[in-house]
């Protein structure tokens, strides 16, 4: 766990979430959010993928290695 969110009180969270609304403005925020979720879900979708070639490789190992 990230020790910087450890530390955070309960009136620092609302302060930084004001900061960033007012660096960004509120037009911005839902556009990064945005691109936020596609981010995650595109690094989600590689993680998939890379499990499905993991186990599709492991299974044709085996199905070679039985044969012999």
């Amino acid at each position: 766990m990230n020790p910087l969110l450890i530390n955070l009180n309960g009136w620092e969270i609302p302060i930084i979430v004001l900061a960033v609304l007012i660096l960004f403005g509120g037009r911005k925020i839902p556009e990064f959010m945005k691109g936020l979720g596609k981010g995650i879900n595109s690094f989600k979708k590689g993680l998939h993928d890379i499990e499905e070639d993991i186990k599709t490789d492991s299974t044709d190992n085996n199905s070679t290695t039985g044969n012999k």
